[in-house]
Formats: C-alpha cells, sequence, structure tokens
C-alpha cells in the first residue's frame, strides 16, 4: 500500500495538488460507504478521510454532526468502520485516513486502536482534539505501525505552536482555513494564505487546507495559494444524501472529478 507521504512524494514530482474528500463512515449505510471509497478512488481521490461516527464532534458542522448522528442511531461503530475499510482496501489504490476523537481511543487503549487499525488498512489518523502535549503517546507508536498521525493547525495558533505542530505531524500539515467547526462556506479568509507562506518558512512538510473548502473555485484557490491538498467534508457528505444511495453515489463521483479537475494543471 502507498503512504500518505508516498503519495504526497509522487504528487509533488508530477507538480499536482492532491484531492482529498470526507465522507462519514455509515451515512446513509455501511454498504453505501464501501461503495463510495471505491467511486471516491476512481474519480480522482488521491487519499480519502472517513470519519468515524462519534457523539460528540467538536470541531464538525451542522451537515457532518448530522450524519454522524444518522450513522450512530444505526447502530454505526468503530468496529463496523474497520469491516468497512479492510472489505474495501484491495480494491482501493488511496490512503485512508481514519478522522476520529481522541477519547475513544482512550477508551478501547491506544496500543489496542492503533493495531486493529492497522490491520485494517487505515494509513492515517486525524484526531482533532489531540492535546500537543499529549501528542507523542499517540505518534510514537502509530509511526510503528506504519500509520502517520496529522496534526492541525488553526488560524489562531501562535508562531511557537504552529513550529511545534509542524515539527510533530506526519504525512502533512492539516491548515484548518477557518475559526470554528467544518462547513460549506460562501468564501475562505485570505489570511489563511497567509499562515501557509509561513508554514512554508518553517517546513518542508505538505500542507493540506481543509474547513470550507465547497466548490471548485475554493480548490482552485487554495491550489494556487501554493497548498499539497484542498480537503473537501461538508459537500461530498451532502451530495452522498441526495435522493437514493445510487443517486448520491453519483453526486460525489461528478464532484471528486470537477475538483480534481480544477486543481488539475491542465
Amino acid at each position: 500500500m502507498t503512504s500518505i507521504s508516498q503519495c504526497f512524494e509522487s504528487l509533488r514530482n508530477r507538480n499536482q495538488c492532491a484531492l482529498i474528500p470526507f465522507i462519514t463512515a455509515g451515512d446513509p449505510d455501511l454498504e453505501t460507504t464501501a461503495k463510495a471509497l471505491k467511486i471516491l478512488d476512481a474519480s480522482g481521490a488521491d487519499i480519502i478521510e472517513l470519519g468515524v461516527p462519534y457523539s460528540d464532534p467538536l470541531a464538525d458542522g451542522p451537515v457532518i454532526q448530522a450524519a454522524a448522528t444518522r450513522a450512530l442511531e444505526r447502530g454505526v461503530r468503530l468496529d463496523d468502520v474497520l469491516s468497512v475499510v479492510k472489505g474495501v482496501r484491495k480494491d482501493v489504490r488511496s490512503p485512508i485516513i481514519l478522522f476520529t476523537y481522541y477519547n475513544p481511543i482512550l477508551n478501547r487503549g491506544i496500543e489496542k486502536f492503533l493495531d486493529q487499525i492497522a490491520q485494517a488498512g487505515v494509513q492515517g489518523l486525524v484526531v482533532p482534539d489531540l492535546p500537543l502535549e499529549e501528542a507523542e503517546t499517540l505518534l510514537k507508536p502509530a509511526a510503528e505501525r506504519g500509520i502517520e498521525v496529522v496534526l492541525l493547525v488553526a488560524p489562531t495558533s501562535p508562531r511557537e505552536r504552529i513550529e511545534a505542530i509542524a515539527r510533530q505531524s506526519q504525512g502533512f500539515i492539516y491548515l484548518v482555513s477557518v475559526t470554528g467547526v467544518t462547513g460549506m462556506r460562501s468564501g475562505l479568509e485570505t489570511r489563511v494564505k497567509d499562515i501557509l507562506l509561513d508554514l512554508r518558512s518553517i517546513t518542508d512538510k505538505p500542507i493540506g487546507i481543509g474547513f470550507g473548502i465547497s466548490n471548485t473555485e475554493h480548490a482552485k484557490q487554495v491550489k494556487d495559494w501554493g497548498a499539497d491538498a484542498a480537503i473537501v467534508g461538508s459537500a461530498f457528505v451532502n451530495r452522498l444524501n441526495e435522493g437514493t444511495p445510487e443517486q448520491g453515489l453519483d453526486a460525489i463521483a461528478s464532484l471528486c472529478k470537477s475538483l480534481k479537475l480544477a486543481i488539475t494543471d491542465q
């Protein structure tokens, strides 16, 4: 399997920006999630972020919160999500990043959790509420299992903290484009470009921008700013719930293709 770092290295060699779509596992159902992973992979996704439904998703906006609630009400749990990943892993080229919160990891036990996700074929982790001061407790054992833990930089992060995050983040650095939760917005904050440039002076690690990117114009904007990846979540979650599951799958395939085209040099 190609790692997240290897994926970015390959894209950089071709001067290409990565597309990272996000969907919530189990919404509208697990069978559709499995199909969606394959469809996104075939429609231009370079890396796929898969959200584990959680009852208190502090970093998620209303669209993703609603999706997580629906999945939880259907009884979707971490083991179900990992079964889906394991089932599609041989058919999906893109590295899969699991988006989850710190409390479920601690409740299961860090070592046990990492063993299970590694066995399923997960290659990355985003844990938005992981305290930087505790990050090493997850980063080191994850790296030993070939799992890259991606840390987040917020627009409000002070310089010293940004430098610490840049040093420790694995795979790439996730630059949050807004102050607040995920969700579709009409425009992106221009100060994100300044933070991106500041990060470039600190590290040569890839930088992905997410939270608020919902259309081709946004994706092209962050690519033109110099980002290594455009991360799109709520727009995919919304479209996957359009009409029947088949209609939702068609909708995310179309969105994925159009976004990838927008950030690909012609």
